[in-house]
């Protein structure tokens, strides 16, 4: 398959470019797998970092209570999981281990403050960018050892669910911040 194919239904896969977009990368040859990872990545870490950012640290760990929200994770839960989840991809994409102790899928419980998960937050997505950098035309396809089980998944199945799974916990993350009535950042005017 054509470099210039691969590329297209990369770019269409994550929704990040149109068809003049994807026109464009044909046309300029320049697009490559790791960049355009990386500008997507920057895009999720944007906006999850900043609504994290957004709860006051004596809000951190609020979970609601009124309905049927028996068990959810709290606020700080939420950060905690798609921060570990981060780290076990990008080891996976890398082929190695985690380089912290992640604790589980719901990362560490000795981590307890605002500052000490942001931290381990914007850390993971450091290491992230560092994994998807790490893909290119010879390695995209490549299967590697999946962090959830033991089968073998492609870079780039793993890259394309590492994109998009922090918005599975963000939406969560959004309704959370409203409940204590905080506009989260990315729907405040310019």
């Amino acid at each position: 398959m054509k470099k210039e194919v691969v590329m297209a239904i990369v770019l269409l896969a994550l929704g990040t470019a149109g068809p003049l977009a994807v026109a464009q990368a044909k046309a300029d040859q320049k697009a490559t797998f790791a960049a355009v990872f990386d500008h997507s990545l920057t895009g999720v870490e944007t906006e999850f970092v900043s609504a994290a950012e957004a709860m006051p640290d004596d809000k951190f760990n609020f979970a609601p209570t009124q309905g049927e929200f028996k068990g959810v994770r709290t606020f700080a839960q939420q950060i905690k999981h798609v921060a570990a989840v981060n780290y076990m991809f990008g080891a996976a994409i890398l082929g190695e281990k985690p380089p912290v102790n992640v604790g589980s899928e719901n990362g560490p419980d000795n981590l307890t403050s605002k500052a000490d998960i942001v931290k381990f937050l914007k850390d993971s997505f450091a290491y992230l960018h560092k994994a998807v950098n790490s893909i290119d035309e010879t390695n995209v396809l490549e299967k590697v050892q999946s962090p959830f089980g033991s089968n073998k998944i492609t870079r780039l199945s793993l890259t394309i669910i590492a994109l998009s799974h922090p918005f599975d916990h963000y939406g969560q993350m959004v309704e959370y911040l409203r409940m204590n009535n905080i506009i989260p950042p990315a729907s405040r005017g310019q």
